[in-house]
């Protein structure tokens, strides 16, 4: 090779590992270096914590709040809030009629079209506890915790799809790219235990949620924040074994010589995502050894995994509810759990309200009303928010096709009333908030949007969701978004 080429070459290999960083900083001057430590400073302050690059344990805890942890249920698909909550006795006297068209004019709908038919409830109602919240007979044992829920009831959203609605409950945003709620939270927060990650998700249904793994992302957060997906079947998280005839000896010095070399190339570069990796190594060591243990539910006894309906080596919500208690327990900060089948179209028997939806409410009952009494028998509901969610509502008129009733029954997705309820740590236990009108179908008192859910979820947490955000693409990013949000005081303990 001659010199020329020779110096062609090696200016070719300085450029490849020129970044980003090292151009602002020595444009201009100094100028983009002085710019560049501007925005660090502001990213130190806009949230009241720092960022892992300049945090040397990013899971420490960081703000005492009342609320510890959440347990975060999501019922992907949208349960119908009509079958479930929200009774409305003008329902069963409209079963059958045509709907109103003031109902139907300016609305846009998945799949009515035409004319449909008004729908009432499919199964009968009752009143439970001192507060005299109404629970569908579908729902035996939740109802027995009455006293404990705080109901939303006029919750509402601009989506009425479902990939950017689940979106907007987990996110605030209906676009990719945003953090999760559990994002947000560990990254405010922390975790308490330094073997485990402080946001954990688990999944059962059968599906993925439509988006995916978007919804527990990160985000622009840093990485080390994003959720991390456990199964109840199998290896508890996919490569988290060794392969075979490795050692933890020598995995231990394998890591310690890539942490060398990783932290080399933070001191060249100063890419915080290096230290992310860092630190996944280091957290991905400590969890071969803490997971399998804190996923083991054989270690329960035979009278809790029956009160759950939990089964080991099987995937159901009901083992999923199960592992979120022994979660809670270890410290994990945010336990993100998604069912999937909740979407009762009617446009098959899976789908229909009086077939599938029936099972689904099977399937979710019993676990759920455990969870809440378990976690209430180890001490762990004062200091531990459990939320239960859908993604929007459903409609009071049965839904249609083509103008053509259905063989089965079904209900549309409805965007303007849903609910959300709560139970556990700074929570109003036993009452009801916002109401819908005569028939379920907007929310008239009291309307609750996402983001005023979120700033309430972020205020028990011990955050001020004004004040708690990221600068990123030239605006404060926040889990609230840019429009106003406001704190429901009313539903505060």
């Amino acid at each position: 090779m001659n010199r020329r080429s020779l110096s062609t070459e090696m200016f070719s290999r300085q450029l490849a590992q020129t970044t980003r960083r090292h151009f602002l900083q020595g444009c201009a001057t100094g100028l983009g270096a002085m710019w560049l430590g501007m925005q660090s400073g502001q990213n130190q302050a806009s949230a009241s914590v720092p960022l892992l690059a300049t945090d040397d344990d990013p899971h420490s805890v960081r703000i005492p709040a009342k609320v510890k942890r959440v347990i975060f249920l999501h019922m992907i698909g949208a349960p119908s809030q009509l079958e479930l909550f929200d009774f409305k006795p003008d329902l069963k006297r409209l079963d059958g009629e045509n709907c109103p068209q003031s109902f139907l004019e300016g609305k846009r709908f998945a799949f009515i079209q035409g004319t449909p038919k008004m729908l009432g409830h499919q199964f009968p109602f009752k009143q439970h506890g001192e507060s005299g919240a109404w629970f569908s007979d579908r729902l035996p044992h939740l109802a027995k915790h009455a006293d404990d829920i705080c109901f939303i009831k006029s919750m509402q959203t601009d989506q009425f799809n479902h990939g950017p609605a689940q979106l907007m409950v987990h996110t605030g945003q209906p676009r990719l790219g945003y953090p999760s709620i559990g994002s947000w939270v560990t990254y405010g927060m922390g975790t308490e235990n330094e073997n485990l990650p402080g946001f954990m998700v688990l999944l059962s249904g059968g599906r993925l949620p439509r988006v995916g793994k978007a919804l527990w992302s990160g985000g622009f957060l840093p990485s080390v924040y994003q959720g991390v997906q456990c199964r109840s079947k199998g290896s508890p998280i996919l490569n988290i074994a060794d392969p075979k005839g490795t050692t933890r000896d020598h995995r231990r010095a394998m890591l310690d010589t890539l942490r060398r070399m990783n932290k080399k190339s933070y001191d060249q570069f100063g890419d915080p995502e290096t230290l992310t990796r860092i630190e996944q190594y280091e957290m991905a060591f400590k969890m071969q050894a803490a997971v399998p243990e804190a996923m083991d539910i054989t270690k329960e006894s035979k009278k809790t995994l029956e009160m759950y309906g939990a089964k080991p080596g099987k995937t159901s919500l009901a083992n999923n509810c199960l592992l979120a208690r022994r979660m809670a327990q270890e410290g994990v900060r945010f336990i993100q759990l998604y069912d999937w089948g909740w979407d009762s179209h009617g446009a098959s028997k899976s789908e229909a309200i009086n077939e599938g939806f029936k099972k689904k409410c099977s399937d979710m009952d019993k676990p759920v009303a455990a969870l809440l009494a378990d976690l209430k028998d180890h001490n762990l509901l004062d200091d531990t928010l459990v939320v239960w969610s859908g993604e929007f509502g459903r409609t009071p008129m049965r839904e249609n096709r083509g103008g053509t009733e259905m063989k089965f029954v079904g209900r549309d997705h409805n965007p303007s009333a849903f609910t959300i309820w709560m139970a556990g740590a700074g929570i109003k236990p036993g009452m009801t908030y916002g109401e819908t009108d005569e028939v379920g179908y907007n929310a008239v008192t009291n309307p609750v949007q996402l983001r005023d859910f979120h700033a309430t979820l972020l205020h028990l947490l011990g955050f001020d969701h004004k004040k708690f955000f990221v600068p990123f693409q030239g605006l404060n990013q926040k889990l609230t978004g840019v429009k106003e949000a406001h704190v429901i005081e009313e539903i505060l303990a």
